[in-house]
């Protein structure tokens, strides 16, 4: 229980702390659905708290961490930029809305705070170097949201202290995993699980894959949501039982484990496959959702609400590169 605060004649001077338990849901956020209807991902505290530990070793917050947030507050992760830092004892320094849209402002506001941490999409990095921010050699990089270009991967290392290459879905909270980025790889990857999270790489008939082989990516661990709100259904479709929770002889030929306990998985869609050291890297989606400027935007909703105008029979709707 939470200690009382009395005052004079035995009156409570502060409120009671409210009792919040592991399962209690943290947040509900939603996210793009094929059906055209979005879908409301349910966070529990548990989730969250298991996020915000695993960030502290991997790829490291502490005390002397300064984090500018740039991130609006109906993107998720924006949970790791604001309570991570405070979780152990670091500071979060706020950017307006306006100043992450801009990169000349934005760099101003880097010199001016000298952040230890920022966090941010490949697009939201790449405005920075456009507006000509010249780097900052005791910066800590994390790039997610989207996948991350070679030649940004290249820029950011010539400019930062290091590079952290990070990846998840909303249903696994926010991160999933992460990895040093090395330009010096063939590849870039998104590392190795996040503590308490295991990845699984399976066929069509959720049989494992070898390594190397493309697949389609299954999330376990203790950073796996409820499901969705109001949607059963759905729910029982993309979060099954963790049918390798018991530890196969034969797990690490094609799963990358990081002490998995939770006995559930979550079907990302992500076409994946794991390389010979344990990290996975990502290959594209099986479906048509896409990603524009780190949000989750499956193309099927979009039709569908287009569809709905009577001079209109039929839409596809697809996403292109337009350069700038």
């Amino acid at each position: 229980d939470a200690p009382s605060h009395l005052g004079a004649g035995g009156t409570q001077t502060s409120p009671p702390l409210p009792a919040v338990e592991s399962d209690d849901l943290a947040y509900l956020i939603y996210t793009s659905g094929s059906t055209g209807g979005p879908k409301g991902v349910e966070i529990t505290h548990g989730n969250v708290v298991n996020l915000l530990d695993a960030m502290q070793s991997r790829p490291g917050l502490d005390r002397e961490t300064r984090c500018l947030a740039v991130t609006t507050l109906s993107f998720d992760i924006s949970v790791l930029e604001i309570f991570g830092p405070l979780m152990v004892g670091g500071e979060v320094v706020l950017a307006s809305t306006d100043t992450a849209a801009d990169g000349s402002a934005l760099a101003d506001m880097l010199r001016r705070t000298r952040p230890t941490v920022v966090q941010a999409t490949p697009s939201s990095w790449r405005m920075l170097l456009d507006a000509g921010w010249e780097g900052d050699e005791t910066l800590r990089a994390l790039v997610g949201g989207e996948a991350l270009p070679p030649e940004l991967a290249r820029d950011l290392t010539g400019t930062c202290r290091d590079v952290w290459n990070m990846y998840g879905p909303t249903e696994t909270t926010v991160w999933s995993t992460c990895g040093h980025v090395d330009t010096s790889d063939s590849q870039i990857r998104v590392g190795t699980p996040i503590a308490n999270t295991s990845v699984y790489v399976l066929d069509s008939t959720r049989q494992p894959v070898p390594r190397g082989v493309p697949g389609e990516l299954w999330i376990s661990g203790a950073g796996v949501a409820r499901g969705y709100r109001g949607r059963p259904d759905l729910t029982s479709d993309r979060f099954v039982p963790d049918p390798f929770d018991g530890g196969e002889s034969d797990v690490n030929s094609f799963a990358a484990r990081g002490d998995a306990t939770a006995s559930r998985m979550y079907c990302t869609g992500d076409r994946v496959r794991l390389l010979a050291d344990g990290s996975l890297e990502v290959l594209g989606r099986l479906d048509g959702q896409v990603k524009i400027r780190g949000y989750r935007i499956e193309t099927g909703e979009v039709e569908g609400v287009l569809e709905e105008h009577a001079g209109i029979r039929q839409a596809i709707v697809r996403a292109f590169e337009t350069g700038t």
